[in-house]
């Protein structure tokens, strides 16, 4: 495993850097609606823009792109007012208070911490960066910055997520046994296509398989103590497919994880607990929950909403930012440390 895939954050760091310790930040203070910025124009950034205009307390004020035209198309679309054809335009404009990263996932750290010394806030697409080490420098900087960063793993603010985990905290399924997670898709090789791209932080673990191994996290709280991987490579090296088990002792559990660029998955999330289980299908954009005894469904959940549902992930953030929080309280910096050791583990273990 490399070097910066086995760095353990101790309970002591974690209560040094507690969010409640830091003063407020001076960004967005005595302010009810944080005005945003959003780097690149791509997919995951018409999300954002489409989704923000579903939150009360944030407005998304400019964009900015490596062309003008981009940029001023994607201004058009969404109604935003400013519009720059250079990254750091945008960040040198003071009416921005926070900035949504949507670019590759290898520009992530450089622009986090561009935008940050440039005194704004960040939400960055995740993966937050590539490794554990440019995580750690991401985070150096907004400590020393006082600048609230996080990394966006928006199905951790979906209700159905928030239901499942209620469900087990009221030992609705008994004692977590196993979770099991998947996410795969069909995408044909191209080593020009950004996914499958060693320059742009290509392969499945890092584009779908962050999912699955997120889920885990979330509901088990640890890392494994002993894993079993296997993968497959594509003719330029990436992983396109990956098996995970991971073995959780002292909780007597395991996860199974899955993630493909090679065929389509069933993308569902189970919970299986000694009394029952809960069925989450598309689960990282969850919209309902079952609940079964056997084969029986006891109880069910829905959650339509409006839009693709990045809009409670941009309300939770702005209200942690307006608040005066430094560190996000859901998608915690442990958890994103979780995610990069454990994506250079699989890695490691898949060679």
């Amino acid at each position: 495993m490399p070097q910066d895939a086995v760095r353990e954050v101790s309970t002591q760091d974690h209560l040094i850097y507690d969010s409640k310790a830091f003063p407020m930040s001076n960004a967005a203070k005595n302010k009810q609606i944080l005005h945003w910025g959003i780097l690149g124009t791509g997919r995951i950034a018409n999300t954002f823009a489409s989704d923000i205009q579903h939150v009360k307390n944030a407005k998304l004020y400019g964009v900015g792109a490596r062309h003008l035209a981009s940029a001023e198309t994607f201004a058009a679309k969404y109604s935003i007012e400013a519009a720059y054809g250079s990254y750091a335009a945008l960040l040198a404009d003071p009416k921005v208070d926070a900035i949504y990263i949507a670019t590759p996932h290898t520009l992530h750290k450089e622009q986090a911490i561009a935008a940050m010394l440039a005194g704004k806030h960040v939400l960055c697409e995740k993966p937050a960066t590539v490794t554990l080490n440019e995580l750690e420098q991401v985070i150096e900087v907004a400590k020393k910055e006082q600048r609230y960063f996080m990394e966006g793993m928006w199905s951790y603010f979906l209700p159905v997520l928030a239901k499942a985990q209620s469900w087990i905290k009221a030992g609705r399924i008994g004692k977590l046994i196993h979770v099991k997670a998947d996410f795969g898709y069909p995408l044909p090789y191209r080593p020009d296509l950004r996914e499958y791209d060693n320059r742009l932080g290509g392969g499945c673990l890092l584009e779908m398989g962050i999912y699955p191994i997120a889920m885990a996290w979330l509901f088990l709280g640890q890392d494994p103590d002993q894993q079993s991987v296997w993968s497959h490579a594509a003719d330029n090296g990436v992983e396109d497919d990956v098996v995970i088990l991971n073995e959780y002792h002292k909780q007597s559990a395991s996860a199974q994880l899955a993630t493909s660029f090679r065929c389509k998955l069933p993308n569902y999330l189970y919970l299986i607990g000694d009394e029952g289980y809960i069925a989450i299908p598309d689960y990282w954009a969850a919209k309902e929950a079952k609940l079964y005894k056997l084969e029986t469904c006891v109880d069910h959940f829905s959650a339509p909403r409006p839009c693709s549902g990045f809009s409670y992930q941009v309300e939770h953030v702005s209200r942690e930012i307006l608040t005066g929080l430094l560190q996000p309280q859901k998608v915690t910096w442990t958890a994103s440390r979780a995610f990069q050791r454990q994506i250079a583990a699989i890695k490691a273990a898949g060679k």
